[in-house]
């Protein structure tokens, strides 16, 4: 019943999703925000829910328009449910933005496949990594998106390999630039910016061990067909395939190294593996295995909002 109801896109099923983000991230603040109301706290969080509210539908928008699902809405689904799994995912405002910054890199990315404006869009690729990347110094990995997209889509052009680079200096600039004007001490703000941890005993907690076990075997399983089945779509349409795939090895990897071992390192692995879920559930033949998948979330969601 619940495949057969997102199996079409409608803009209730967004309206449905983000009013279930809003009782994720309510549940979510209430437990944890000790300081006193306030209307400077209610606004701070109201921005926090537009940048979780923005990264849904920076997600369906570029999903639709590269078809890199079918006409379903599985994909906003899949990821409001990955958050209400796991949301501590919502209680870190730098990585919350930084991975909305990262969806609007991955947007321009994938719409390199038109083989339109490129430079335009390498240059606001690298802009927008740049700006995750002040808020959260592993998202530099994703950089490794741009060298992908550039080999995927063979726009290999010598002035294509610099643009990216305007792009992190641009940047780097008006950061500067700022921190200068607001007095800012440099060596103040880099304090723990390189940070590594291979310390996962900040995970040793039931909500958590349940969420990830649950996320990375559903990502495993999925990605298994994910894989198999990209010899079938267009040639054209394959690079943007392969750097789903990429983005989701590249969250992965932060956290493994994110200093941040709280949960909301999972952040980035949400958007990619929402996508592969997707093209997974679109290839299920068995309605009630596709309908168990589905519940398994909610149940699991349910629960772990209650612990």
């Amino acid at each position: 019943m619940i495949s057969n109801f997102f199996g079409k896109a409608k803009p209730i099923h967004l309206l449905l999703v983000s009013a279930m983000l809003l009782v994720v991230f309510t549940i979510a603040k209430v437990s944890t925000i000790s300081s006193p109301f306030s209307l400077e706290l209610l606004f701070k969080q109201t921005v926090l829910f537009g940048v979780c509210l923005a990264s849904l539908f920076v997600l369906d928008f570029f999903v639709s328009k590269n078809n890199l699902t079918k006409r379903n809405s599985y994909k906003i689904l899949m990821f409001g449910l990955f958050v209400a799994v796991l949301p501590e995912t919502l209680l870190n405002s730098k990585l919350l933005i930084a991975n909305l910054f990262i969806l609007l890199a991955l947007r321009r990315l994938i719409s390199l496949r038109s083989r339109k404006e490129v430079k335009k869009k390498l240059f606001d690729a690298a802009f927008w990594i740049s700006l995750a990347t002040l808020l959260f110094f592993w998202a530099a990995l994703f950089y490794l998106l741009i060298v992908m997209a550039i080999i995927l889509y063979s726009i290999i052009h010598i002035k294509n390999w610099f643009i990216p680079i305007l792009g992190v200096l641009s940047v780097a600039i008006i950061a500067a630039s700022y921190m200068i004007i607001m007095d800012i001490e440099f060596e103040l703000y880099l304090h723990g910016f390189f940070d590594v941890s291979l310390d996962f005993t900040p995970l040793n907690s039931k909500r958590i061990i349940i969420a990830a076990t649950l996320l990375l075997s559903y990502g495993a399983w999925a990605s298994f067909y994910y894989l198999r089945n990209l010899k079938h779509q267009l040639k054209s349409n394959r690079p943007s395939f392969i750097i789903v795939i990429i983005s989701s090895l590249i969250a992965l990897l932060i956290i493994l190294v994110s200093p941040y071992k709280d949960g909301s390192e999972f952040i980035f692995l949400f958007a990619p593996l929402a996508i592969i879920m997707s093209n997974y559930l679109e290839i299920i033949p068995e309605r009630w295995f596709k309908e168990s998948l589905i519940l398994g979330l909610i149940v699991v969601s349910i629960v772990n909002l209650m612990l």
